[in-house]
C-alpha cells in the first residue's frame, strides 16, 4: 500500500499534527505560582516528571472539563459524567483524576492543541465519539485472514529509549483486491494493528513509539481507487484520534516518485513533524545507517541493516 496521501496529510496538517501551525489564539494559562508548587501533589512517573508548570496549569483545567466532555461523547448515557472510561489501556475515571498515567493521556490531547484547552477537549470528545462508532473494541477482538494481512504489519523490538519499534510493510500483499477490496476491513485491520502497538506502551516510562513504514515492492501501478481510499482515510483517523504517539517515523525501500513528492511538499510540513520523519533509501546498509542511531542492531532485523533474525 501506498501513503502518498499520508506525505500528503502531513502538509496539511490536522489532528495530532495541528498543534505546530495554528493561528488560533490559544487560551491563557498562568504559568507561575501555584503550577509549580501543585506539582507536588500530583501522582508522578517518568514521564509528568517532564511536565512543564504550563503544562500543569493546561491539565488541571483540562480535568475539571473531562466530566463535561465525558457527556457530550457519550450523550445517550446519563450517568457518562461519573462513569469511568478505559482509553489506550488507561482507565479514566471522572471520580479521581489524580493518576499519572491519566495526565499523561490527557497531555498528549493539550499537546497536539497546543495547550488550548478547548481545542484538546474538543478533540477528546472527537476521539471517543469514533471510538464507539467505529467499535474499536469489536476490531480489535476480530480475527482477520493471515494470508491477506499477516505480512503488512509487524512489530519488533524496542528502541534504546523502550519505545515499540512497528514495521508497516505496504508490499508485504502484492494482492491489492484482497487487502482492499473491503475498505472497510482494511481499516479494521489497521486500526486493530495500531491498538496492539499501544499495548506495549505503560504510559509510564514509554507513551510513544516508532514506525518504519518499508514500500519496497510498491509502485504507482500497485495502486488502485481503494488502496488511494484506504490510505486517505487510515491518515486522517491516525492524525484525528492518535495524538502524540508517535517518536519517529522512517520511511524506507521509498520509490523515487514519492521521494520527489516528499521534497515537493517538505516546505509546507511543520517543523516539528519534519523533525519526526525520515525519508531513507533502499538497501539495508542505508536503511541501517538511518535507524540504527535510534535501535540497537540486535533490536533492528537483518533486513533494515541489523543483526536481530525476524520477520
Amino acid at each position: 500500500m501506498s501513503e502518498t496521501e499520508e506525505i500528503k496529510a502531513a502538509a496539511t496538517p490536522s489532528g495530532a499534527e495541528a498543534q505546530e501551525t495554528s493561528t488560533e489564539p490559544t487560551q491563557e494559562l498562568p504559568t507561575e505560582g501555584v503550577a509549580v508548587e501543585s506539582v507536588l501533589e500530583e501522582p508522578n512517573n517518568a514521564l509528568t516528571e517532564k511536565f512543564t508548570p504550563k503544562e500543569w496549569v493546561a491539565l488541571k483545567t483540562f480535568r475539571s472539563e473531562i466530566p463535561d466532555a465525558l457527556a457530550s461523547a457519550y450523550p445517550d448515557k446519563n450517568d457518562a459524567k461519573t462513569s469511568a472510561i478505559k482509553l489506550w489501556g488507561v482507565t479514566i475515571d471522572p471520580s479521581n483524576l489524580l493518576d499519572a498515567r491519566v495526565s499523561v493521556t490527557l497531555m498528549k490531547f493539550l499537546r497536539a492543541r497546543n495547550m488550548s484547552v478547548s481545542e484538546a477537549k474538543t478533540m477528546f470528545v472527537a476521539t471517543l465519539r469514533w471510538r464507539d462508532e467505529f467499535n474499536v473494541e469489536a476490531a480489535c477482538k476480530e480475527e482477520f485472514p493471515q494470508d491477506v494481512f499477516g505480512q503488512l504489519g509487524h512489530i519488533h523490538g524496542k528502541d534504546k529509549a523502550g519505545r515499540p519499534v512497528v514495521y508497516n510493510v505496504y508490499g508485504g500483499n502484492q494482492d491489492l483486491k484482497a487487502v482492499f477490496g473491503d475498505v472497510q476491513r482494511f481499516l479494521r485491520w489497521r486500526v486493530a494493528f495500531m491498538e496492539k502497538s499501544i499495548e506495549l506502551l505503560d504510559f509510564e516510562t514509554t507513551d510513544q513509539m516508532i514506525q518504519v513504514h518499508d514500500y519496497a515492492g510498491v509502485s504507482m501501478t500497485s495502486r488502485d481507487a481503494n488502496s488511494k481510499n484506504a490510505a486517505s482515510e487510515a491518515s486522517s483517523i491516525f492524525s484525528s484520534h492518535y495524538p502524540e504517539l508517535l517518536h519517529k517515523k522512517y520511511f524506507v525501500n521509498v520509490p523515487s516518485y514519492m521521494t520527489w513528492i516528499f521534497w515537493l511538499f517538505k516546505p509546507l510540513i511543520p517543523s516539528a513533524t519534519l523533525a519526526k520523519m525520515s525519508v531513507v533509501g533502499s538497501g539495508a546498509s542505508t536503511i541501517g545507517k538511518a535507524i540504527l542511531p535510534e535501535v540497537e542492531a540486535e533490536q533492528l532485523p537483518k533486513r533494515y541493516g541489523g543483526e536481530a533474525e525476524a520477520f
